[in-house]
């Protein structure tokens, strides 16, 4: 599912002050200034992310004060009142973050909600604590999950979990080891997780040398929008540890990310137009010109041109030339003379296809039948897509072995001309709308569940005035065992046109 616009709309970098606060709030608030000088120089969205702990009933009774045990100690040698995080809180606010933290029981979720921080933060060694993701769940904040040490049956829970319910999230790759070598980063399982979950946004969680600016940039360049970092400020009291980056690296950090985004480009839709690109290629591209003298009015046909290099200034190029394109002469053209918008008109009937693309899907959805995906579509236009409404019909090919089986669409008023086939029997099951079908001139009615064999050498034709969809059951359809009645439609070479990419 898709995350909060408002949390996610640009690429977010959440700086994780954890304990770096060192329990002295003023070093926090001098803290979160220094960052805030290094921000501000950047286009991205920014959060500072505390840690909270109810340290009360977080810590089992037995152990309370025990400095013996590495974490325990820590947490409380950098403990803060409620009123201390107000003060961090206030601070991060006034300058200009969002503000996240992260819960480790559901005593700090009620805080969360108190003092209406932004988003919540689930860390790694909490993405499997049920009763605290059931509490999680039941606020309105958007969540940022990492993802680090869980296995794939984990990680396929927690997405079930929180796209159930309806929550605004993302999950971020992460690799708990503190700080994590080159070796151990798996930074491809951003691709992973963005396969495996599509919809679903995937950011990065970053614990690697400070000094490294590669990593953030390779990250970006896989899909990753959202970061995190631990970042601290170091003084002669409040050293940093391995893995929390100083304001001058995380400058050179996001310097390096904005250059990837910068090199990284547009990446949701095509590219857009850069004219020096487009001005370069077309002077290397072969102009049309006339092979005879071709007066005013006159269709130009493809045994009317030839194509050369170099093309002239503004004429037109063999990329204008298609099946689709119809070019009349507006002018007398010599022989010889380049083609151009000065003395020929250009029609493009691309847009007569898509029309039409849509006009299939919108009977398909009405009739409820099922296609399968990436079939291709076959647009039959006997006299030219310009009477398509009139005379033509749509056809999908399911399969065609031994066997096959077709769908062929006729829109509402449409017609199909009279064929015949030497080598195919084929059977039309009608499954939505009606149509008349002639055969040998003799004219029925079919409605949904008819079922009518034609034998080979038949004449067909058929009409509806609502539209119908058939489904086609038949021997090998060959391409060359199609025959009209009408020697004009025989001569059309250009009569269909087939798509791949027309259903998404």
């Amino acid at each position: 599912m898709s995350t909060s616009p408002a949390l996610f709309g640009r690429p977010l970098f959440i700086l994780e002050m954890a304990n770096n606060h060192m329990g002295d709030p003023a070093h926090g608030v001098a803290l979160i200034r220094a960052f805030a000088e290094v921000c501000k120089s950047f286009p991205f969205q920014f959060a500072f992310k505390l840690q909270y702990r109810d340290l009360n009933t977080f810590i089992h009774p037995a152990m309370q004060g025990r400095d013996d045990l590495k974490y325990i100690k820590r947490f409380n040698e950098t403990r803060l009142s409620r009123e201390q995080f107000d003060t961090l809180v206030a601070e991060i606010r006034a300058n200009g973050f969002l503000c996240l933290s992260t819960p480790f029981d559901e005593v700090s979720v009620g805080v969360i909600e108190e003092q209406g921080l932004d988003a919540i933060k689930i860390a790694s060694c909490s993405m499997s604590d049920w009763p605290l993701l059931e509490r999680v769940v039941q606020t309105n904040r958007p969540l940022i999950v990492s993802t680090a040490g869980a296995s794939l049956e984990e990680v396929d829970r927690l997405v079930s979990f929180l796209t159930h319910r309806n929550k605004n999230f993302a999950i971020l790759h992460c690799v708990g080891e503190y700080p994590t070598p080159d070796a151990h980063l798996h930074l491809s399982q951003i691709d992973f997780l963005q396969r495996r979950y599509p919809g679903v946004r995937v950011g990065f969680s970053t614990h690697e040398d400070p000094d490294s600016i590669d990593i953030v940039q390779i990250a970006l360049a896989k899909g990753a929008r959202v970061f995190e970092k631990h970042v601290g400020l170091p003084t002669e009291q409040y050293p940093l540890n391995a893995y929390s980056a100083s304001p001058q690296q995380v400058a050179r950090w996001l310097a390096a990310a904005q250059r990837a985004l910068l090199l990284c480009g547009e990446g949701a839709q095509r590219q857009p137009e850069n004219p020096v690109e487009r001005a370069s290629l077309r002077s290397l591209q072969r102009g049309v010109f006339t092979r005879r003298a071709i007066a005013m009015g006159e269709i130009v046909r493809a045994e009317d041109v030839y194509f050369a290099f170099p093309p002239q200034d503004g004429q037109y190029t063999a990329s204008d030339w298609s099946k689709y394109a119809i070019f009349t002469a507006q002018a007398d053209i010599a022989a010889d003379a380049a083609l151009a918008p000065i003395n020929a008109s250009l029609r493009d009937m691309r847009a007569k296809v898509w029309d039409i693309v849509q006009r299939v899907r919108t009977q398909l959805a009405a009739s409820h039948v099922v296609v399968p995906a990436r079939v291709d579509l076959e647009i039959s236009h006997h006299y030219g897509l310009d009477r398509f409404a009139e005379v033509g019909m749509a056809m999908l090919t399911v399969v065609n072995r031994s066997y096959c089986k077709k769908l062929l669409m006729l829109l509402p008023g449409q017609s199909h001309p009279e064929q015949y086939h030497q080598q195919k029997e084929e059977t039309f099951h009608v499954l939505h709308g009606e149509m008349i079908l002639k055969l040998n001139g003799v004219e029925r009615l079919c409605r949904p569940g008819d079922v009518v064999t034609v034998e080979p050498g038949v004449r067909h034709a058929f009409y509806s005035a609502g539209g119908v969809i058939i489904e086609e059951l038949s021997s090998t359809h060959y391409s060359k065992d199609s025959f009209y009645t009408d020697e004009a439609i025989n001569a059309n070479r250009d009569r269909k046109t087939l798509l791949s990419y027309w259903m998404d």
